[in-house]
């Protein structure tokens, strides 16, 4: 399944309505402000349309502020990074009144274009003053923003941060700022609920965050910056891996190894060849933990011949090199401090997953007094369907261990706890190379399908099964540590829920041992696919683009009535419209007497659902044109269901609509099978199959709540 957008529409879209906005402020620095700010953004962009960011008072025009380009990487607004700032902390040094002044015009050029807007307050980084805080609450009235206070609960017990709360919001209220709301960031784990519960002398909703060490974990590209050094070797997609402790390697080999934890970094200068060595072989070899890199200090690189040795070793761990000596470059790995950015995907998805957990969105939403419009964006469909898919937690096997993107997507997923998932591979392999990419699959189970005790039970099964085609034992235990077959088997026994394939595999490697193993509903013999097109305010979706070239009436029918119930299960009121170069009974021919004959049996089959054919597209989508040629009718002008009536037509319609219309498409997902599998395409970015993930999961929730109903009745 592939997600993939089109270039945005340059078409401006003016909220009717003054935008809702929050104004994120706090008192001190290193309040992890980024990850409250992220966190909110998220329920935004799920609730509204357009929403943008807005920074009043950037560190300087001169170099990047990493938090603004993080949050415009995440909003909906299709606003700019220059236009989302407003004034330099020299500017409000020089002249306070006529910073606030540029602020407040440049906050309504940015509001002016969005339903809700989030505004991350300063940093005290280079110039922090008591007033601060005062300042931007001045800042926030102005804006006419409310405000949401994030202090810090590191090295404070729960009555202290309650103490700095009270006094904060006594600053605040001073400036006439409206204060709806703490949050209480980076506080002790085991002391969550007695912070929340001292909050709560302030009289707002109030929460808790746990410190994390992977949020202020800096990454080896951050300790490559800080140590002005160069990548000796590794691959530099490791780069990104966040460094979670950092050793100086000045005692000999054994010992080094003895203290070795998951995600070190050790130094050590390039000549202590036997400190090299081991820890090159430490990092591949099991039982030893993952190492995030090496720095080799003081400028010295290894003697040719260890050099040799170690690139034939071919570690893809990252060594670094750096002139500086063993207590500067201790004292600069020290000092860095990893930072939420654009890139760091793991921290976003923790930082993530604090707020989903530990806010309660619905309270915080409730106190910005959103409109809730009607329309659904593709930012706002898939959080809904994360959310929806986390609700009920499925089960799903991913077969494709050895993919990347698999074990990246894989780490999202189980961050934000999304679904449970088994992941097929050999376990030594697949976890190490996750703990090098810095994901943490630790949630995950692995299973070699060559090596099981399901591998016997499962063959048994796929003898039973086809033994009409004249399978054997011996060749079904064969068959049976194919991964696909094995995953699919999985899904056929219950064990999981369902399965994604495909990244690294064709669609008939994926869908083949689903028509063998899990087959189709009853009732219906065609499995087939629909996308789930994102339009800018609306979903709808297209059948079948994927899968059956050039279907019969009786295909189309099937594909019809499973298109319509998927869209169901993704809250899509179903209105099928059959497609075809005619209108009513104003054409004749064999492919419109095909969709003719195809209506009438979806009619047939499935009584209680709105459907029309043969329609032209116009007549589907737009009701002006309804009116004239199929005036009355419940489907023309309004159908969301829309079915080809080929291949050829259905997926050149979807990308002409995908790359003029600016939409999204979200598919192909399949339908027609007993249980969920759906299929990846090879270009799969990680962001599409975690999508595939989510549907898959929604899909098994849905098949549940069928047999559920079957038990009752």
């Amino acid at each position: 399944m592939a997600v993939s957008e089109a270039p945005k529409s340059t078409r401006s879209s003016v909220p009717a309505t003054a935008p809702s906005s929050v104004y994120i402020a706090s008192p001190e620095g290193d309040t992890g402000k980024s990850t409250i700010a992220l966190g909110v953004l998220q329920m935004l962009c799920a609730t509204v349309a357009r929403v943008g960011v807005f920074r009043p008072i950037a560190r300087s025009t001169q170099e990047s502020d990493y938090i603004l380009e993080l949050m415009l990487e995440h909003a909906t607004a299709d606003i700019g990074y220059e236009q989302s700032l407003g004034v330099t902390y020299e500017d409000v040094h020089r002249d306070p009144d006529g910073a606030l002044s540029t602020i407040v015009a440049r906050y309504h050029e940015v509001a002016d274009q969005c339903d809700a807007v989030v505004i991350i307050g300063s940093d005290y980084t280079d110039i922090a003053s008591p007033s601060e805080l005062g300042f931007n609450g001045r800042i926030a009235v102005n804006l006419g923003a409310p405000i949401l206070l994030a202090v810090r609960g590191s090295d404070r017990e729960p009555d202290e941060i309650a103490q700095l709360a009270q006094l904060c919001a006594v600053e605040l209220a001073a400036h006439h700022a409206h204060l709806i709301a703490i949050v209480a960031n980076r506080c002790d784990p085991d002391q969550l609920d007695e912070v929340t519960q001292a909050l709560k002398v302030t009289g707002v909703p109030s929460w808790s965050l746990p410190e994390i060490p992977l949020l202020v974990a800096p990454t080896m590209g951050e300790l490559l910056e800080a140590t002005g050094g160069e990548l000796y070797s590794g691959d530099p997609e490791l780069l990104h891996r966040e460094a979670l402790d950092v050793m100086v390697g000045g005692m000999t080999a054994e010992h080094i190894l003895e203290r070795l934890e998951e995600g070190i970094v050790v130094i050590a200068p390039g000549d202590r060849s036997d400190v090299l060595l081991s820890l090159v072989n430490a990092h591949e070899a099991e039982g030893f933990p993952s190492l995030a890199g090496i720095i080799m200090n003081g400028g010295i690189t290894p003697h040719p011949a260890i050099a040799k040795l170690m690139a034939g070793l071919k570690p893809k761990l990252p060594i670094l090199t750096t002139g500086l000596g063993t207590f500067e470059t201790a004292s600069a790995a020290a000092r860095t401090r990893g930072r939420v950015g654009v890139g760091s995907q793991q921290k976003v998805d923790t930082a993530l997953s604090l707020m989903e957990r530990r806010v309660d969105s619905a309270a915080l939403l409730d106190r910005l007094k959103l409109t809730i419009p009607s329309v659904v964006t593709p930012q706002m469909f898939e959080y809904q369907l994360i959310d929806r898919a986390r609700r009920d937690r499925k089960h799903i096997v991913l077969p494709e261990g050895g993919d990347d993107r698999i074990l990246r997507a894989a780490g999202r997923l189980l961050q934000r706890k999304v679904v449970d998932l088994t992941i097929l591979g050999d376990e030594s392999t697949v976890r190490r190379r996750a703990a090098e990419l810095g994901v943490d699959i630790s949630a995950a189970e692995v299973i070699d399908p060559a090596n099981c005790d399901y591998l016997e039970q499962f063959a048994q099964e796929y003898t039973r099964l086809r033994e009409h085609k004249g399978m054997t034992l011996d060749r079904a235990r064969e068959t049976m540590t194919d991964i696909s077959y094995f995953g699919t088997m999985m899904v056929h026994l219950g064990i999981a829920d369902g399965m994604v394939s495909g990244a690294a595999h064709t669609t008939a490697h994926t869908i083949r041992p689903a028509f063998e193993i899990i087959r189709t509903k009853p009732g219906v013999s065609t499995v087939s696919s629909v996308f789930l097109m994102c339009l800018s305010d609306r979903v709808l979706a297209y059948g079948d683009c994927a899968v059956v070239p050039d279907p019969t009436s009786e295909q189309l029918a099937d594909i019809a009535i499973s298109s319509a119930e998927t869209a169901s299960q993704f809250g899509i009121e179903p209105r099928v419209a059959m497609l075809s170069y005619s209108t009513g009974d104003s054409g004749h021919g064999a492919d419109v007497d095909k969709v003719r004959s195809a209506t009438a049996l979806v009619r047939e089959r499935a009584p209680e659902l709105l459907v029309e054919g043969p329609l032209q597209y116009d007549a589907a989508v737009e009701q002006s044109v309804a009116d004239q040629k199929m005036p009355g009718s419940q489907v023309a002008g309004k159908a969301t269901v829309f079915v080809f009536p080929d291949l050829n037509t259905g997926n050149n319609t979807y990308k002409a609509v995908q790359r003029s219309a600016g939409a999204v498409a979200v598919g192909p997902v399949l339908q027609g099978l007993n249980k969920p599998v759906n299929d990846l395409s090879r270009g799969a970015l990680v962001q599409d199959i975690v999508n595939t993930v989510a549907i898959t999961a929604i899909q098994a929730q849905a098949e549940d709540a069928v047999a559920h109903q079957g038990e009752q009745a």
